[in-house]
């Protein structure tokens, strides 16, 4: 049997999996083992395909099914936890129950991840995949990112090293369907007790691994031994437990001395190193870990939260400042050294970190030397492009309204320079309400009608940053000549200045007065213009995306219709690309509902040919919307 067929003949097998067979299984095993079942009848697609693919590129494609098979594997182990139980102690008590509860808990956890990181990993360029096969695979892993969302958090690094050994090891001859071997404690006595936790955790994620107590014993050794040497200068190392000397070893600022006795918080562990944080930031999920254990796994490529498994939506590092703080006043309490931070910790630029620098740059942008603030100006631009820790420093030294004064400055190059300083502290969220609190949208305005070109693209692009939060979308908006600066800068501007135009447009037209306001600025003039402007990638599209906002309102549909928008709009469903063609046609619905003058008129101009084309081949929602036009064409001729 192919080792895709064993993929194929393991999901059967758990697919088959029903609530009889697990009736002996307690809550909450009886529960997992259903929806694992579940989503693992899901994937018997997957694997037929995987199974009739041709070879592609063989050695890529052959590891990706042995990971899928390990995975599946430990799924069908993890089943049979509920198909046959094992029986409780007669002795045990509701302590035994719950840690059995919790066993159970970190294997599903373990089984979960796995599965999820194969299907991650689906190297489509080796199998024809179809696209309703992919829509499952999709679904399969958002549902089992959501189980580990709601288990918690994992031991992501104790789950990756059982992972590498697996893939290392063959599985005839070194793994066990025995779901529950327990491994001799000759073997693991070895360990100190400090590490028992971590001990417990690699035995119970090894059991449902089908590992052997030898390769048990191989994990729980190398993990301890990476825990405590990815870089000694940046973890502490536990007294009792034998190394070699090195120079960060030696360095007293680089240890904390903290008792055996003294159990650490677990808030105020790292989740990657569980050891006490020295530097804790926060990444975009919320979770807080040790920047330089959180910064090597961002380093190595992974895109995901280790412990939550959500994607990172930026890489951005906000320092927690609250929970430093709080583990210092812990330390003092305890008599603990307090953790000290590496000047070479990960920071993405030293002088960020260093406020005095930074409170002498702001100084500088009062100057009265005209160089000196443009200066000033210059690097605090390029700081606050760096790293979120330089434009919270920066904002705490009061940068904002230093910088917005600078918007009214005579010199071009000054006042290019603070614009994009501001819209580079925007970036960060909590900024954006202190930059308009400093009085910054006036002058910004002013800046992008009568500044640079760089500098009226770079207003544009801040407008739209601030315009995310709503309040300051209405604010913006009623501001006078804010919206049609923008628009003479989508009419007249750079490729690049039309662009951040149009897309701060957009997110002002969001809000409805501001979709009144842009129609009486004249935006349809360019708009219109940029419907047959094919020279410029993304024209077309940025005008059909401002167009389906604006024709949502009834003065402004009327005017889309008197700027003679229809013949273009039905020429982007005869020659347009895909999406330009569902957006043309979204809009040529809403320009014709309720409005006979128009029907009367894409019917004129011959739209039902197209339409009828889109209706068949179109993406599922342009066949929707042309079917849809297609009927209140086809009423109209009744009548």
């Amino acid at each position: 049997m192919s080792t895709a067929e064993a993929a194929a003949e393991i999901v059967r097998e758990i697919a088959a999996v029903g609530a009889a067979d697990l009736a002996a299984a307690a809550e909450p095993l009886r529960t997992d083992c259903l929806r694992l079942a579940r989503k693992v009848s899901l994937l018997s697609h997957l694997v037929a395909e995987v199974a009739d693919a041709g070879e592609g590129d063989a050695a890529a494609a052959a590891a990706w099914v042995r990971e899928l098979v390990r995975a599946l594997e430990a799924a069908r182990r993890f089943v049979t936890l509920g198909r046959t139980p094992a029986p409780a102690p007669a002795s045990a008590g509701a302590s035994d129950q719950d840690a059995i509860c919790k066993n159970t808990a970190l294997q599903f956890k373990y089984v979960t991840w796995q599965l999820q990181a194969a299907l991650a990993n689906l190297p489509h360029s080796c199998f024809q995949i179809s696209d309703e096969v992919q829509e499952e695979v999709d679904l399969v892993r958002a549902q089992l990112r959501r189980e580990m969302e709601k288990k918690g958090g994992f031991d992501v690094t104790i789950f990756i090293k059982v992972h590498d050994i697996l893939a290392q090891i063959d599985d005839t001859a070194t793994q066990s369907q025995q779901p529950h071997q327990q491994p001799e404690q000759s073997q693991m006595e070895k360990f100190s007790n400090d590490h028992l936790e971590l001990q417990n955790v690699v035995s119970l994620v090894s059991e449902i691994s089908g590992l052997s107590r030898s390769d048990m014993t191989k994990i729980t050794s190398e993990l301890i031994e990476g825990l405590q040497n990815v870089e000694t200068s940046e973890s502490p190392k536990p007294d009792n437990v034998d190394s070699q000397s090195s120079d960060e070893t030696k360095s007293p600022s680089g240890e904390v001395k903290k008792p055996d006795s003294v159990a650490i918080p677990e808030d105020f562990r790292c989740p990657i190193s569980l050891e006490l944080m020295r530097d804790p930031v926060i990444v975009s999920t919320g979770q807080t870990y040790e920047r330089a254990f959180i910064q090597r796994w961002i380093d190595c490529g992974n895109r995901t939260c280790p412990k939550t498994q959500q994607k990172l939506q930026n890489l951005a590092l906000t320092p927690n400042y609250v929970l430093r703080s709080l583990i210092l006043q812990w330390c003092e309490e305890k008599g603990i050294e307090p953790p000290s931070r590496s000047k070479s910790d990960g920071s993405p630029l030293e002088v960020g970190g260093n406020r005095l620098a930074i409170e002498a740059l702001v100084r500088n942008l009062s100057s009265s030397s005209l160089d000196e603030r443009k200066s000033a100006a210059a690097e605090i631009r390029s700081l606050a492009k760096k790293s979120t820790d330089n434009r919270i420093l920066l904002a705490e030294s009061s940068a904002i309204p230093a910088l917005v004064k600078l918007l009214s400055s005579k010199d071009l190059k000054t006042q290019e320079h603070a614009v994009t300083a501001l819209l580079n502290l925007s970036i960060y969220d909590q900024n954006k309400e202190l930059i308009v609190v400093a009085g910054a949208i006036v002058p910004i305005i002013q800046v992008l009608r009568m500044g640079s070109m760089e500098a009226r693209e770079n207003a544009a692009a801040a407008i739209f940053s601030l315009s995310l939060i709503d309040d300051n979308k209405i604010m913006i908006g009623s501001t006078p000549g804010a919206i049609e600066a923008l628009v003479e800068l989508l009419q007249s501007g750079s490729s690049r200045g039309k662009k951040d135009a149009a897309t701060a447009l957009f997110n002002l037209c969001i809000y409805q007065a501001n979709k009144v306001r842009a129609v009486r600025a004249g935006i349809l003039v360019p708009l219109i213009r940029m419907l047959q402007d094919s020279s410029r990638n993304g024209a077309i599209d940025e005008a059909l995306t401002i167009l389906s906002v604006l024709v949502s309102h009834h003065e402004c549909k009327t005017a889309i219709s008197k700027a003679h928008a229809i013949p273009f709009l039905i020429d982007l469903l005869r020659s347009g690309q895909a999406r330009n063609k569902e957006n043309a046609a979204a809009i040529l619905l809403a320009l014709c509902k309720k409005d006979a003058e128009n029907l009367a008129c894409i019917g004129r101009l011959g739209a039902q040919i197209p339409l009828t084309e889109l209706a068949k081949t179109g993406t599922d929602r342009a066949k929707r919307k042309a079917t849809s036009l297609l009927e209140h064409l086809s009423k109209l001729q009744v009548f």
